[in-house]
Protein backbone atom coordinates (compact mmCIF):
# COMPACT_ATOMS: atom_id res chain seq x y z
CA UNK A 1 0.00 0.00 0.00
CA UNK A 2 1.30 3.18 -0.73
CA UNK A 3 1.97 5.54 2.17
CA UNK A 4 0.43 9.00 -0.09
CA UNK A 5 1.01 10.92 2.88
CA UNK A 6 4.16 10.65 3.92
CA UNK A 7 4.96 11.06 -0.24
CA UNK A 8 2.75 14.45 -0.19
CA UNK A 9 4.98 15.55 2.75
CA UNK A 10 8.00 14.60 1.32
CA UNK A 11 7.57 16.26 -2.13
CA UNK A 12 6.88 19.64 -0.31
CA UNK A 13 9.48 19.14 2.09
CA UNK A 14 11.83 18.90 -0.92
CA UNK A 15 10.91 21.01 -2.96
CA UNK A 16 9.33 23.72 -0.59
CA UNK A 17 5.89 23.77 -2.23
CA UNK A 18 3.64 26.45 -0.86
CA UNK A 19 0.59 23.95 -0.82
CA UNK A 20 0.57 20.35 -1.41
CA UNK A 21 0.07 17.94 -3.85
CA UNK A 22 -3.51 17.08 -5.21
CA UNK A 23 -5.13 13.82 -6.03
CA UNK A 24 -7.45 13.27 -8.75
CA UNK A 25 -9.69 10.02 -9.49
CA UNK A 26 -11.55 9.48 -12.06
CA UNK A 27 -15.36 7.82 -10.84
CA UNK A 28 -16.57 5.19 -13.57
CA UNK A 29 -20.16 4.02 -12.76
CA UNK A 30 -20.82 1.89 -10.14
CA UNK A 31 -17.76 3.32 -8.21
CA UNK A 32 -18.14 3.82 -4.90
CA UNK A 33 -17.52 7.57 -3.40
CA UNK A 34 -16.84 7.73 0.56
CA UNK A 35 -18.95 10.62 2.36
CA UNK A 36 -15.37 12.51 2.92
CA UNK A 37 -15.59 13.90 -0.31
CA UNK A 38 -18.26 16.73 -0.59
CA UNK A 39 -20.18 17.84 -4.05
CA UNK A 40 -20.29 21.67 -3.83
CA UNK A 41 -23.57 23.83 -3.52
CA UNK A 42 -21.74 25.53 -6.92
CA UNK A 43 -20.78 24.18 -9.89
CA UNK A 44 -16.86 24.47 -10.17
CA UNK A 45 -14.55 23.92 -13.33
CA UNK A 46 -11.94 20.99 -12.45
CA UNK A 47 -9.39 23.98 -12.25
CA UNK A 48 -11.57 25.33 -9.52
CA UNK A 49 -11.39 22.37 -7.71
CA UNK A 50 -7.98 21.52 -8.16
CA UNK A 51 -7.10 24.95 -6.29
CA UNK A 52 -9.82 24.40 -4.17
CA UNK A 53 -8.33 20.85 -2.89
CA UNK A 54 -4.47 22.15 -2.81
CA UNK A 55 -6.06 24.32 -0.03
CA UNK A 56 -7.23 21.27 1.79
CA UNK A 57 -11.02 20.59 0.32
CA UNK A 58 -12.08 16.96 -0.44
CA UNK A 59 -14.68 17.16 -3.73
CA UNK A 60 -16.56 14.73 -5.30
CA UNK A 61 -18.10 16.59 -8.59
CA UNK A 62 -20.67 14.66 -10.25
CA UNK A 63 -21.02 15.55 -14.30
CA UNK A 64 -24.13 17.49 -13.73
CA UNK A 65 -21.89 20.03 -11.10
CA UNK A 66 -19.27 20.24 -13.22
CA UNK A 67 -19.13 24.46 -14.41
CA UNK A 68 -16.99 23.76 -17.68
CA UNK A 69 -18.62 21.89 -20.52
CA UNK A 70 -15.14 22.21 -22.60
CA UNK A 71 -13.49 20.53 -19.23
CA UNK A 72 -15.91 18.05 -18.64
CA UNK A 73 -16.07 17.32 -22.02
CA UNK A 74 -12.88 15.85 -22.73
CA UNK A 75 -13.00 14.44 -19.00
CA UNK A 76 -15.54 11.81 -20.76
CA UNK A 77 -18.40 13.54 -18.36
CA UNK A 78 -20.74 14.86 -21.22
CA UNK A 79 -20.89 15.54 -25.01
CA UNK A 80 -18.42 18.13 -26.32
CA UNK A 81 -20.66 21.10 -27.44
CA UNK A 82 -20.98 21.61 -31.01
CA UNK A 83 -19.97 25.52 -30.71
CA UNK A 84 -16.44 23.65 -28.82
CA UNK A 85 -16.40 20.81 -31.65
CA UNK A 86 -16.26 23.65 -34.18
CA UNK A 87 -13.90 25.64 -32.96
CA UNK A 88 -16.63 28.68 -32.93
CA UNK A 89 -16.30 28.49 -28.80
CA UNK A 90 -12.94 29.41 -28.47
CA UNK A 91 -12.50 31.55 -31.92
CA UNK A 92 -15.11 34.13 -30.16
CA UNK A 93 -12.90 34.22 -27.20
CA UNK A 94 -9.94 36.01 -29.79
CA UNK A 95 -7.22 33.54 -29.30
CA UNK A 96 -7.06 32.19 -32.59
CA UNK A 97 -6.94 33.66 -35.57
CA UNK A 98 -10.19 31.26 -37.21
CA UNK A 99 -12.31 28.77 -36.43
CA UNK A 100 -10.72 26.42 -38.01
CA UNK A 101 -7.23 26.85 -35.85
CA UNK A 102 -9.21 26.44 -33.04
CA UNK A 103 -11.10 23.16 -34.22
CA UNK A 104 -7.65 21.96 -34.55
CA UNK A 105 -6.68 22.77 -31.13
CA UNK A 106 -10.26 20.18 -30.00
CA UNK A 107 -9.38 17.64 -32.83
CA UNK A 108 -6.07 17.02 -31.30
CA UNK A 109 -6.64 17.23 -27.63
CA UNK A 110 -6.32 14.15 -25.69
CA UNK A 111 -10.26 13.29 -23.85
CA UNK A 112 -11.42 10.23 -22.45
CA UNK A 113 -14.56 8.80 -24.46
CA UNK A 114 -18.52 10.39 -23.25
CA UNK A 115 -19.88 8.49 -20.59
CA UNK A 116 -16.56 6.76 -19.83
CA UNK A 117 -16.69 8.78 -16.47
CA UNK A 118 -19.72 9.93 -14.44
CA UNK A 119 -17.66 12.42 -11.76
CA UNK A 120 -14.21 13.29 -10.45
CA UNK A 121 -12.99 13.03 -6.84
CA UNK A 122 -10.33 15.71 -6.32
CA UNK A 123 -8.37 16.22 -2.85
CA UNK A 124 -5.28 16.94 -1.42
CA UNK A 125 -2.88 13.96 -2.05
CA UNK A 126 -2.41 13.69 1.86
CA UNK A 127 -5.74 12.27 3.30
CA UNK A 128 -6.95 10.78 0.42
CA UNK A 129 -8.67 8.04 0.49
CA UNK A 130 -9.80 6.97 -2.93
CA UNK A 131 -6.86 5.34 -5.43
CA UNK A 132 -5.52 8.47 -7.67
CA UNK A 133 -5.24 8.37 -11.24
CA UNK A 134 -2.83 11.26 -11.45
CA UNK A 135 -1.58 13.41 -9.25
CA UNK A 136 -1.30 17.34 -9.81
CA UNK A 137 1.66 19.82 -8.38
CA UNK A 138 1.08 23.80 -8.89
CA UNK A 139 4.40 25.95 -7.91
CA UNK A 140 6.65 28.00 -9.26
CA UNK A 141 8.91 26.93 -12.43
CA UNK A 142 12.35 26.33 -10.35
CA UNK A 143 10.32 23.99 -8.08
CA UNK A 144 8.58 21.94 -11.16
CA UNK A 145 11.93 21.97 -12.90
CA UNK A 146 13.21 19.12 -10.19
CA UNK A 147 10.67 17.00 -11.52
CA UNK A 148 12.41 16.43 -14.49
CA UNK A 149 15.63 15.11 -13.00
CA UNK A 150 13.94 12.89 -10.72
CA UNK A 151 11.43 11.96 -13.54
CA UNK A 152 14.88 10.71 -15.75
CA UNK A 153 16.52 9.75 -13.18
CA UNK A 154 16.34 5.95 -13.84
CA UNK A 155 16.26 5.57 -18.05
CA UNK A 156 17.29 9.27 -19.11
CA UNK A 157 15.94 10.65 -21.87
CA UNK A 158 14.39 13.99 -22.52
CA UNK A 159 10.50 14.83 -21.26
CA UNK A 160 8.30 15.66 -23.78
CA UNK A 161 5.66 18.13 -23.14
CA UNK A 162 2.34 18.54 -24.79
CA UNK A 163 0.16 22.02 -23.84
CA UNK A 164 -2.04 24.37 -26.05
CA UNK A 165 -3.68 27.58 -24.86
CA UNK A 166 -6.38 25.94 -23.02
CA UNK A 167 -7.42 23.15 -21.03
CA UNK A 168 -4.09 23.17 -18.69
CA UNK A 169 -5.70 21.66 -15.69
CA UNK A 170 -7.92 18.66 -17.06
CA UNK A 171 -6.38 17.89 -20.54
CA UNK A 172 -2.32 18.82 -19.53
CA UNK A 173 -2.35 18.00 -16.13
CA UNK A 174 -4.90 15.22 -15.74
CA UNK A 175 -5.85 13.78 -18.59
CA UNK A 176 -2.81 13.61 -20.37
CA UNK A 177 -0.40 11.69 -17.69
CA UNK A 178 -3.58 8.84 -17.31
CA UNK A 179 -4.12 8.12 -20.88
CA UNK A 180 -0.01 8.29 -21.56
CA UNK A 181 1.28 6.90 -18.33
CA UNK A 182 3.71 9.43 -18.64
CA UNK A 183 4.79 13.28 -16.61
CA UNK A 184 3.35 16.16 -18.15
CA UNK A 185 4.19 19.72 -17.16
CA UNK A 186 2.02 23.06 -18.07
CA UNK A 187 2.21 26.71 -18.03
CA UNK A 188 -1.26 27.23 -17.13
CA UNK A 189 -4.11 28.46 -19.65
CA UNK A 190 -6.65 31.17 -20.14
CA UNK A 191 -9.31 29.39 -18.58
CA UNK A 192 -7.97 28.66 -15.09
CA UNK A 193 -5.87 31.62 -14.71
CA UNK A 194 -9.06 33.68 -15.65
CA UNK A 195 -11.41 31.39 -13.03
CA UNK A 196 -8.83 30.41 -10.09
CA UNK A 197 -6.30 32.10 -8.29
CA UNK A 198 -3.96 30.67 -9.84
CA UNK A 199 -0.44 33.00 -9.37
CA UNK A 200 1.09 34.48 -12.11
CA UNK A 201 3.82 32.90 -11.73
CA UNK A 202 2.69 29.55 -11.15
CA UNK A 203 2.43 26.37 -13.15
CA UNK A 204 1.69 22.49 -13.09
CA UNK A 205 2.77 19.14 -13.20
CA UNK A 206 0.69 16.09 -13.85
CA UNK A 207 2.26 12.83 -12.83
CA UNK A 208 0.48 9.47 -13.06
CA UNK A 209 -0.25 7.66 -9.58
CA UNK A 210 1.93 4.78 -11.30
CA UNK A 211 5.08 6.70 -11.50
CA UNK A 212 5.17 8.42 -8.32
CA UNK A 213 6.78 6.46 -5.70
CA UNK A 214 9.75 6.24 -8.49
CA UNK A 215 9.72 9.87 -8.81
CA UNK A 216 9.50 10.67 -5.42
CA UNK A 217 12.34 7.92 -4.31
CA UNK A 218 14.74 10.04 -7.31
CA UNK A 219 13.90 13.43 -5.88
CA UNK A 220 14.84 12.20 -2.39
CA UNK A 221 18.42 11.76 -4.12
CA UNK A 222 18.24 15.18 -5.86
CA UNK A 223 17.15 16.25 -3.12
CA UNK A 224 20.54 16.10 -1.00
CA UNK A 225 22.54 17.06 -3.54
CA UNK A 226 21.70 19.02 -6.84
CA UNK A 227 18.92 20.95 -5.15
CA UNK A 228 20.60 22.06 -2.34
CA UNK A 229 23.49 23.49 -4.54
CA UNK A 230 21.47 25.12 -6.96
CA UNK A 231 19.59 26.47 -4.72
CA UNK A 232 23.02 27.75 -2.66
CA UNK A 233 21.74 25.77 0.33
CA UNK A 234 24.95 23.50 0.52
CA UNK A 235 27.23 26.15 2.38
Amino acid sequence: MVDYDAISDRIVEILGLKNPPVAVTLIKDGMEVPSKYKVPEKNMSHCQTIMAARKGEFLYIPADKHGCTVGASSLGLVETPEKVKSGEFHHNIKMFGSSDAAKKMIDDRYEFENGSNIATVVSPLKGAILEPDVIILVGLPEQIYWLIPAYTFNEGGRVDISTAAFQATCVDSTIIPILTGKMNLSLGCFGCRRRTDIAPEEMLAGIPAGKLEEVVAALEIVGDGPIQKARKLDK
